[in-house]
């Protein structure tokens, strides 16, 4: 299953049932015109993949995308607009991979979890973040 949330007609996650994209060959779930590019890759025994060098050309990238594979544990995703106005929330699952494309958010740890965090580098704390005060707890609205 891929659910893409979306407010506004702006792409903010996408969250992805891992076991669920194992089919035979090369199979990316996130569009092509996203700066992170997430893909499943399942082939038998004695498959060759052709060798193959990856061109080197300058990307312009605006904005870090995450990748978020959750390996165990309960993790609730608050959504903000770009101007930090809570927007809603939802809940990522183990075996559950979030993509987070736009918007701003934040995390609220439901049940222990593992993570592994995936995104573009390199990283600059200075350039690259800027907390903002979270939702109040009784303000929460989970989204289906």
């Amino acid at each position: 299953m891929i659910k893409k949330i979306i407010h506004k007609k702006k792409l903010l996650a996408i969250i992805i049932d891992e076991k669920k994209f194992f089919n035979h060959g090369v199979n990316f779930v996130t569009p092509s015109f996203l700066s992170l590019q997430l893909g499943f890759i399942k082939h038998k025994s004695n498959t060759f993949i052709k060798p193959h060098t990856h061109n080197s050309y300058l990307r312009k990238i605006k904005k870090t995308t995450e990748v978020l594979l959750i390996k165990k544990g309960l993790l609730r995703v608050d959504f903000y607009d770009i101007r930090n106005k809570y927007l809603f929330s939802k809940v990522v699952s183990k075996n559950q991979i979030l993509i987070l494309v736009d918007g701003s958010h934040g995390f609220k740890i439901i049940k222990d979890c593992l993570i592994i965090e995936i995104k573009q580098g390199p990283f600059n704390l200075a350039l690259d973040k800027k907390r903002f005060n979270k939702i109040d707890e009784k303000n929460i609205k989970i989204k289906k």
